[in-house]
């Protein structure tokens, strides 16, 4: 019973890190109406686009996950319920390829998007694609923030399921 206490406190936490996608959204979507309303250089003018988008794909992502672990809480204790052993066994397979993706996304991929835009930031002139590649260096930042914690969130919990499931 100790397991799905920490399965559901991993999801909640899930959940509260989907927040802080949601908030950083939001400053990406202010962001943008700020350098609609208020952009008077072309500099300026080249941020509304990017920024919206970023806002867009930040607010999708966060919502994503805030309902996917929502709706996670109260499915753990009926498959808990169900068959305790193989709730842990197939808990352990998703917290396996979540942290591979994690290892392969998070900290390969994006830090790869952030060293090829910056090189766009010094190689290419035109305001859209300068706007383009911090703006996106940005999400990637955000993303990095969210998601490192929430990969050591997920290694806690896996250790934890292999504890379980070793008694």
């Amino acid at each position: 019973m100790e397991i799905l206490k920490i399965a559901t406190e991993w999801a909640k936490s899930e959940v509260f890190s989907a927040r802080f996608f949601i908030f950083f959204a939001i400053l990406f979507l202010i962001a943008s109406v700020g350098f609609w309303q208020l952009g008077k250089t072309e500099m300026a003018k080249a941020y509304i686009i990017p920024t919206l988008v970023v806002g867009l794909l930040i607010l999708a992502v966060g919502v994503g996950i805030f309902f996917t672990n929502k709706s996670r809480i109260t499915s753990f204790e009926e498959a808990y319920q169900e068959d305790p052993t193989e709730f842990v066994k197939s808990e352990i397979i998703r917290t396996e390829k979540s942290m591979g993706e994690y290892k392969t996304i998070v900290f390969k991929v994006i830090p790869l998007l952030i060293v090829v835009a910056a090189l766009l930031i010094i190689f290419v002139d035109k305001p859209i694609w300068k706007a383009t590649a911090i703006t996106t260096i940005a999400m990637m930042i955000v993303i990095l923030f969210v998601d490192s914690n929430a990969d050591t969130r997920i290694q806690a919990y896996h250790q934890q399921l292999q504890l379980v499931l070793k008694q």
